[in-house]
This record gives C-alpha cells, sequence and structure tokens, in this order.
C-alpha cells in the first residue's frame, strides 16, 4: 500500500476512546467501558495492590480482544508506569508486568511525556517474553499510529494479525488510518469500505468485526469534515445515503440483532459507531433501538466527530431518536 499523505497532520489526532476523549469530556468517559473487574483491579492498583490486577490478567488468560482492553485501559492512568515498575521489580520475567510497562510508556509517549523510542523498546521486550500475546503489538501499532511511518503501521498490524486474525482494536486502528488516505473517482468506492468490507467477510459470523464497514463510514465522514469535503453536521451529509452505505447500515444492524447477546468487551463501541451513523442516517426507528440497548454507555467515538461535546452529541442524538428532540 503506498505511503498516506498526512491529511490531518504529521501526529495523527488519536481516534479510539482509549486514547484522546475532546476536550471538556474526559471526566465523561469511562474507558474501562461496563467491565466492572477492569475497574476494581484499576481501583486497587491505585491504592499500591496489584493482586487483582495480577490475578484479573492471569484469569483472562488468551482472551486477547479482552486482555488488549483491560491492559490498555491499565496503562492509561499516569501512575501505572509506576505500578508495573513495582511489579516488574517484584516479579522479574513477568510477562504481565512487563506489557503494563510498555502500554504505559507507550501512552506516555501518547500524551508527549515519554521519547516514543523507548516506549518501542519496551513493546519489544514484552514481546519477547510473551510471543504469542498480540498486546505488545498493538502498543507498537499505537505508537504507528500517532508517529508514523506507515509502514510501522502496516508492520505491527501484520504481527498482530498473525496472532489474533480477528483483533478489535487493531482493526479499528487500521480502518482509522486508510480513512484518511485520499479518495479516486466516486465516493463509495475509497479503499477503506473496501478493507471493512473484507474484514468482516473473513470473520467467523459472531465476529464484531462485521460492524467494521460502519466503523469505516465514521472514519471516513471524520476526515472529510475535518478536510473541509463535508458539512461539519454529519446528518446534513449526503455520506450516509449512497446505496453503499445503506446496504452496509442495513446488514450492519441486522447482524446486532442476530448477535445482541454477544459480550465482548469492547461491543460497546461498535453499538456506538452504529447508533451515530443510523442516527445520521435518518433511521430513527434502528437507532432508538441500539440506544436503549447503549443506555448511557456513550463512548467518546464517535460522538467527537460530530460535536466539540461528545457526550452532549451522543444525547442530542438519542433524544431525536427516541422521539424527544
Amino acid at each position: 500500500m503506498p505511503p498516506s499523505p498526512p491529511l490531518l497532520g504529521t501526529r495523527r489526532a488519536a481516534t479510539d476512546p482509549s486514547d484522546a476523549p475532546a476536550p471538556g469530556a474526559r471526566d465523561a468517559f469511562d474507558a474501562a467501558l461496563d467491565d466492572a473487574e477492569l475497574r476494581t483491579a484499576r481501583a486497587a492498583l491505585a491504592q499500591g495492590r496489584r493482586q487483582a490486577a495480577r490475578s484479573l490478567l492471569v484469569h483472562t488468560g488468551d482472551d486477547w480482544d479482552r486482555r488488549g482492553h483491560r491492559l490498555t485501559v491499565l496503562a492509561r492512568d499516569p501512575r501505572a508506569t509506576a505500578w508495573a515498575g513495582d511489579w516488574l521489580a517484584a516479579e522479574p520475567g513477568s510477562a504481565d508486568a512487563a506489557t503494563l510497562l510498555a502500554l504505559a510508556l507507550v501512552h506516555r509517549a501518547l500524551r508527549g511525556e515519554e521519547e516514543p523510542g523507548r516506549a518501542r523498546d519496551s513493546c519489544a521486550t514484552a514481546a519477547a517474553l510473551a510471543p504469542a500475546d498480540p498486546t505488545p503489538w498493538l502498543g507498537l501499532l499505537l505508537l504507528a499510529r500517532a508517529f508514523g511511518p506507515e509502514s510501522a503501521l502496516l508492520g505491527a498490524f501484520t504481527e498482530l494479525r498473525r496472532r489474533h486474525p480477528e483483533h478489535h482494536h487493531a482493526h479499528h486502528l487500521l480502518i482509522a488510518c486508510l480513512a484518511e488516505r485520499p479518495g479516486c473517482g466516486r465516493a463509495e468506492t475509497h479503499e477503506v469500505y473496501d478493507a471493512a468490507e473484507l474484514a468482516a467477510a473473513e470473520a467467523p459470523a459472531d465476529s464484531p468485526l462485521a460492524v467494521l464497514p460502519v466503523v469505516a463510514y465514521a472514519e471516513r465522514y471524520r476526515v472529510l469534515a475535518a478536510t473541509g469535503m463535508g458539512p461539519a453536521d454529519p446528518a446534513a451529509s449526503p455520506h450516509w445515503s449512497g446505496p453503499r452505505a445503506r446496504r452496509v447500515l442495513g446488514a450492519c444492524f441486522d447482524w446486532w440483532l442476530e448477535w445482541e447477546h454477544d459480550e465482548h468487551p469492547r461491543r460497546l463501541i461498535d453499538l456506538n459507531h452504529l447508533a451515530f451513523a443510523l442516527s445520521c442516517a435518518g433511521r430513527p426507528a434502528e437507532a432508538a433501538a441500539l440506544f436503549q440497548r447503549i443506555g448511557d454507555h456513550a463512548t467518546p467515538v464517535p460522538w467527537v466527530y460530530a460535536h466539540r461535546d461528545p457526550l452532549a452529541g451522543f444525547h442530542a442524538a438519542r433524544a431525536r431518536a427516541l422521539g424527544h428532540g
């Protein structure tokens, strides 16, 4: 794949809820989503007790999506580097401690508090301790997404996918990057849509990657709005009304109806994307069904694409869908 021009700047803005909420939204969202065990372990770590986190990760095992989510959330805390350093000193060679330290350094780098090179080295150390674990490669993918080059992003994605072909977070990061490439030809022929539909088609029927085509449309809208190629109000954009977009939205909503019982750790992110797209496309009945399931569990992405205060954007769209706005 050819390199993409820096449409949104050399250091791309983070587009994942585990990275950077919009200004003023930091306290409105919990990156743990609805993982109560994760919130308990995080609170224990904040008190200097690592046993809960240690036990949490042991019991997570090789549920790679859940492991990546949990380690990423723990690593976001500004104190995580100290926590992980103490843990690693107490248990030298612990892959869990090393991976937490690596991701903590990644997030410090994303916040501009650490040199990316040190974070990359730490990810490589963690990967050597746990060769089957895709999570250290998720750290490298986050760094490549923020700092480049694109070849590093594609390399990390390849290694990560080799370990877990359906990795949810990794696919979202790749789609965000592909959405920033310039389009050629008709609006609905952009490569990000092809990549998302291919990944969804290759995944098992119950995989949440089924919603990835909707994520691709939301990410592409983000780029169009940010570069002035589309209206700032997503509900006023023809982006959601083309035949391909209508087909994708219908197929993904039908998938949700069949697999709404899914307990994937990041399913709320998918539901928020789908509710966002359906509300933008003027399909209030379908959006309302999703909003009722989501409840108050908004995630910063994709609502940040539509509103400076993403929580306000979420509630406004929900009110419209439920017939109160």
